[in-house]
């Protein structure tokens, strides 16, 4: 008995060029996922041993004594607000609105000092620029 296939119709031939388009796409972010996640790795690594000053004190952020799910807790919560920290310090400019934001929320909720640690911050990274102003850019 011999089989027969029938050629793929258009539409068959749409969706699976679709569909290897779609996991082309997939496998290349991917990949640039990964790699990017390495390097974020890397760096982690070397802020650790950086922080300590040498290998030998590596041993000390185990913390022996302490439950090691509230140690994981506390690195993972620490390392979102370090992340988050360093795209503020990064690019302060940028971040202007956020940051005057999140100082006039701790001031309303009573957090004096840390609204004034973000004010100081504020003032300190965020220069006004000529351009900042009311001007349309052109006076120079």
């Amino acid at each position: 008995m011999t089989t027969h296939h029938s050629p793929a119709t258009t539409n068959e031939t749409g969706a699976d060029a679709a569909a290897f388009e779609r996991a082309q796409t997939d496998m290349v972010l991917g990949g640039r996922t990964a790699a990017t996640a390495h390097h974020l790795v890397g760096l982690i690594a070397a802020a650790q041993l950086d922080t300590v000053g040498t290998p030998r004190k590596l041993a000390r952020d185990l913390f022996p004594g302490v439950d090691p799910a509230v140690v994981q807790e506390i690195w993972d919560r620490s390392a979102a607000v370090h992340y988050r920290a360093g795209q503020m310090a990064g690019a302060p400019r940028f971040h202007r609105d956020t940051l005057a934001r999140l100082q006039g929320q701790l001031a309303e909720a009573g957090f004096a000092a840390m609204a004034g640690q973000v004010q100081r911050a504020l003032s300190i990274a965020v220069q006004e620029h000529p351009a900042d102003g009311d001007s349309d850019g052109r006076d120079h």
